[in-house]
C-alpha cells in the first residue's frame, strides 16, 4: 500500500518533502520563541515584518527559481550544462533586488512609521532579508532542473535547522528586540545556499549560451503572478496592521492562526518543486495523458491536504495559537474555518497555476490572479469588522483565482509550448557536433 502512494506522487518529493518540513517547523519554532518573548506590539511589528519578506521575496525571487528550474530542466534533457542560465538568472535576481532596494531606501521612514511603529532597523532588517532570498531562489532554480532533489532538499533543511537553533538561542539570552528575530531571516538562508553551492558549481559547466528572450519571454508575467499570489494569501496580516492600527494583538493573532492553518502549502511546497519540472516535461513532448495524470494527481493531493489541515484547523485551531505562540484568544472557530477553505481553495490555484505555467501560457496565469487580487480588494472595502474582512478577503480571492484557472485550462487545452524548445534546439546544435560532457 505505502510503495502505491509513493508512486502517486512525483520524483523528489519526498526528498525536497523533508526538508520543507524541517523548514516548515522552524516557522513554528519561530513564532512560539518569539510570541513568548516580545510584547504584543513589538510581535504585530515581527508579524508585519515577515508577511512583507514573504510578499515580496516568494513574488520576486520564486519566479526566478520557476524560470531557471524550467530552462536548466529543457537543456539537461539535450545534455546541455547549466551555467549560462544560472548566469542569467542571478543578473536578473541583482537588478530587481537593486529595485526593491531602492523603493525601500526611498520610503524608509514611511514605512518604518506605519508599518514598524517608528523603528527604520525594520527596514534594514527587510531589505537584508530579501537579499538572501534573491540567492537561495537563484541557486534552488539550477538544483530543481537538474533533478538534485536530496541537495535542494538539503538547503531548505539547513535552513530551516538554523533559524530553529537560532532563535531557541534568541529566546534562552531572553531577547525581547523583534530587530533580532527578524535577522534570522537573514542569517540561515544565506549560510544554507554556502554549504549546497558544491553541486551547483560543479554542475556549472559552459556551453552554448541563452538568449535573454528563452528567461525573459515569460518572467515578467510569472512575476505579476507570484507577487500577485503573495498578495493574496499574506496581505491580511499588512491590512490589518494598515485598517487597525491601534489594535496591538489583531496582526499578530491573525499571522499565528494563517502559520497554523497554512500547514498544508508548506506540505505543496515540495510537490511543487518537482510538479512544475514534470508537468512540462509532459507537456513539451506533447504526452497529454500524463499531463493530466500528473494534473489530476496533483489536485487530488493537495484536497485531501486541505481537507485534513481544515479538520484540525477548525476543531484546534482557537487553542492552538495560544498555546503554541501565546496570542491573544481574539479569534474563534468561525475565523478558523473561514482560513481553513481559502487555503483549500488557494492550494487548487497553485496546482492550476503550475499547469498553465507548464503550458507556456503566463498571460492566463496573470489574468487568474489578477481577478482574484480584484475581488480581494473588493471585500475588503466592504463596511464589516476588519478581521472579518481579511479573512473574507482571502476566501473569496482565493476561490476566484482557482475558478478562472480552471476555465482557462478548460478553454485552451494542452497545447505543445513553444518556449524554451525553439530557441534551445537552436543552441543545442553546435554542441552536439562538438561532443556534449
Amino acid at each position: 500500500m505505502i510503495h502505491r502512494l509513493l508512486r502517486l506522487i512525483p520524483p523528489g518529493t519526498i526528498a525536497v518533502g523533508a526538508g520543507l518540513g524541517l523548514l516548515g517547523l522552524a516557522s513554528y519554532v519561530h513564532l512560539a520563541v518569539a510570541g513568548h518573548s516580545l510584547s504584543e506590539a513589538d510581535y504585530n511589528s515581527l508579524s508585519v515584518l515577515w508577511s512583507i519578506v514573504f510578499t515580496l521575496g516568494i513574488g520576486v525571487f520564486m519566479p526566478i527559481e520557476q524560470e531557471v528550474a524550467r530552462v536548466v530542466a529543457a537543456r539537461h534533457s539535450q545534455g546541455l550544462p547549466p551555467g549560462p542560465v544560472l548566469a542569467r538568472g542571478a543578473t536578473v535576481a541583482a537588478v530587481l533586488l537593486a529595485v526593491l532596494v531602492l523603493a525601500l531606501t526611498a520610503g524608509r521612514h514611511l514605512i518604518a512609521d506605519k508599518l514598524f511603529d517608528g523603528d527604520g532597523t525594520m527596514v534594514t532588517v527587510l531589505v537584508g532579508a530579501l537579499a538572501a532570498m534573491a540567492v537561495a531562489y537563484a541557486t534552488r532554480g539550477v538544483l530543481s532542473g537538474l533533478q538534485l532533489f536530496p541537495w535542494y532538499g538539503t538547503q531548505l533543511g539547513i535552513d530551516g535547522g538554523l533559524r530553529i537553533i537560532m532563535v531557541a538561542l534568541l529566546g534562552l539570552a531572553g531577547v525581547t528586540s523583534p530587530i533580532w528575530y527578524g535577522v534570522v531571516f537573514v542569517a540561515a538562508p544565506l549560510v544554507s545556499v554556502l554549504l549546497t553551492l558544491p553541486p551547483v558549481l560543479r554542475a556549472i559547466g559552459g556551453g552554448p549560451p541563452v538568449a535573454w528572450a528563452t528567461l525573459l519571454r515569460g518572467l515578467g508575467l510569472l512575476t505579476a503572478s507570484s507577487l500577485l499570489s503573495q498578495v493574496v494569501v499574506n496581505i491580511g496580516v499588512i491590512n490589518v496592521k494598515l485598517l487597525a492600527p491601534s489594535d496591538t494583538a489583531a496582526a499578530g493573532a491573525l499571522l499565528s492562526a494563517l502559520v497554523l492553518v497554512r500547514i498544508p502549502l508548506f506540505v505543496f511546497s515540495s510537490l511543487q518543486a518537482s510538479l512544475l519540472p514534470g508537468l512540462a516535461t509532459t507537456a513539451t513532448t506533447g504526452d497529454q495523458v500524463g499531463f493530466h495524470n500528473l494534473l489530476r494527481r496533483a489536485l487530488g493531493i493537495v484536497t485531501a491536504l486541505g481537507l485534513t489541515g481544515a479538520l484540525g484547523a477548525v476543531l484546534l485551531g482557537p487553542w492552538l495559537v495560544g498555546a503554541l505562540f501565546d496570542a491573544p484568544g481574539v479569534l474563534g472557530h468561525g475565523d478558523f474555518a473561514w482560513l481553513a477553505a481559502a487555503t483549500l481553495a488557494y492550494l487548487w490555484a497553485m496546482v492550476l497555476g503550475q499547469a498553465l505555467l507548464a503550458l507556456d501560457r503566463h498571460r492566463a496565469q496573470a489574468l487568474a490572479w489578477t481577478a482574484g487580487v480584484a475581488a480581494l480588494i473588493a471585500v475588503t472595502l466592504i463596511p464589516a469588522p476588519v478581521t472579518l474582512r481579511v479573512e473574507l478577503a482571502y476566501t473569496i480571492g482565493s476561490v476566484v483565482v482557482a475558478a478562472t484557472m480552471a476555465i482557462l485550462l478548460l478553454r485552451g487545452g494542452v497545447r505543445r509550448p513553444t518556449t524554451p524548445t525553439r530557441p534551445l534546439a537552436e543552441a543545442a546544435a553546435p554542441a552536439a557536433t562538438g561532443g556534449i560532457r
